[in-house]
């Protein structure tokens, strides 16, 4: 395994998405030499093309200088010193239990092709043992190669400032590969970086996700109790949150995105029977999208409006002030819609620029004009800054967002 000291480094990034492409983009700016790989084609075709399929503050300028750099791009793995994988990790839903199949695919192509005493880096979040269960075996039958677990620890909307900024996991089995993945991610990681081994690291990663899933829970299902005791929910967590114990995080109409969505499964598929708050948690942040079209259909006959084509959605992403659609709780929420036979809901998303769901909208103004109810499912800066041109409609507002008087919240 060759160090920092030899020849340049050569770093083959599998998988270009959320994770890999900003991995790769980060790794450019210092002396190793970059290949970024995956099975998309028309992505490869995109990024050779000098083109992104999502934008994130900062990354345009560090995709220039990547491709300045000769940072290629290609569907091939190739031989290289350390690969860093970055591929999709979903959970089975009739198990609950974490698919492996994507990094396993990536790792059976990589023993293809990788040196002997190479090292393979697994960025994708795992549940504990994973590696050990799938990957392990793969390696001891086939050639010498070092194994790490360096979980993402990174948000859409904040993606460059993490990397660069937050701290860093690295589970190895030896102190020499320990020490090899620590420079790597140094040269552009300024947070700390923790040595562990790679069991510790997986569960590190999916504990952080289902904390932050359990505290939401705790929010949602606290304003359906508020919502039953006709209390306002919103001034009670502020008031709550003077204390200096407390911190509630804010409801909302679901989770979603690919790690708080996600992960939690891993521990209740894994532990049946031992994870019941996790459990409690994930069924109650899942029943958000369902909650919100109760309350609709509650507004909806309250108002004396019964045409759902005079219903508009705002919002199809996860967050605010990104354009990650995956897991979202609107496209929950008319998926829900659609069993029951109800269409013609109007969906508009100032991030969306490609039509993904029908009924959907591209300019702001048409939305508002063909709507009498808005239902805000995402808090982006476009509706904050905007909120005088919708007063005159009846607002439900799931974010709790806009100061409009007389809208309806959760």
């Amino acid at each position: 395994m060759r160090s920092l000291g030899d020849n340049k480094l050569k770093i083959n990034i599998i998988g270009l998405g959320y994770i890999g492409l900003p991995t790769a983009l980060m790794l450019t700016k210092e002396d190793f030499e970059i290949v970024g790989t995956d099975f998309n084609y028309e992505l490869i075709s995109k990024l050779k093309n000098k083109s992104m399929r999502f934008s994130e503050n900062g990354m345009e300028e560090l995709f220039e200088e990547a491709c300045n750099r000769n940072f290629r791009f290609t569907t091939e793995y190739e031989e290289a010193d350390v690969y860093i994988v970055a591929v999709p990790t979903p959970y089975i839903k009739s198990s609950k239990k974490v698919d492996a199949s994507h990094v396993v695919d990536a790792v059976t192509k990589i023993l293809e092709v990788c040196p002997e005493n190479s090292t393979i880096v697994i960025e994708s979040t795992v549940s504990p043992g994973t590696i050990d269960r799938y990957i392990r075996p793969l390696i001891d039958e086939c050639k010498r190669v070092n194994l790490a677990h360096a979980p993402e620890r990174i948000i859409p909307g904040k993606i460059i400032y993490e990397l660069k900024n937050n701290s860093r996991i690295i589970g190895v089995d030896s102190e020499e590969t320990g020490n090899l993945i620590k420079t790597i991610y140094q040269s552009f990681c300024e947070g700390s970086i923790i040595i562990t081994n790679i069991r510790t690291a997986e569960m590190i990663k999916v504990v952080e996700n289902t904390y932050r899933d359990i505290n939401i829970a705790f929010a949602n299902e606290l304003t359906k109790i508020c919502r039953e005791a006709e209390l306002d929910v919103y001034e009670i967590i502020r008031t709550a949150n003077m204390h200096p114990r407390v911190n509630i995080l804010t409801p909302g109409p679901g989770v979603g995105g690919h790690c708080i969505s996600v992960d939690p499964w891993f521990l209740v598929g894994d532990y049946p029977g031992l994870a019941n708050i996790i459990l409690a948690a994930r069924k109650i942040n899942d029943s958000m999208p369902e909650y919100v079209l109760e309350r609709l259909s509650e507004i909806m006959e309250k108002v004396g409006i019964n045409d759902i084509s005079r219903i508009g959605v705002y919002g199809l992403t996860y967050k605010e002030d990104v354009d990650d659609i995956r897991e979202s709780p609107t496209l929950q929420m008319l998926s829900i819609m659609r069993k029951h036979l109800a269409t013609g809901i109007k969906v508009y998303d100032p991030y969306i620029k490609e039509k993904v769901v029908e009924n959907q909208l591209f300019d702001f103004d048409d939305f508002v004009e063909n709507v009498d109810i808005i239902v805000i499912m995402v808090g982006h800066k476009q509706i904050i800054e905007r909120q005088d041109s919708i007063r005159n409609k009846i607002i439900f507002d799931t974010r709790n967002v806009v100061g409009i008087e007389g809208a309806y919240h959760l």
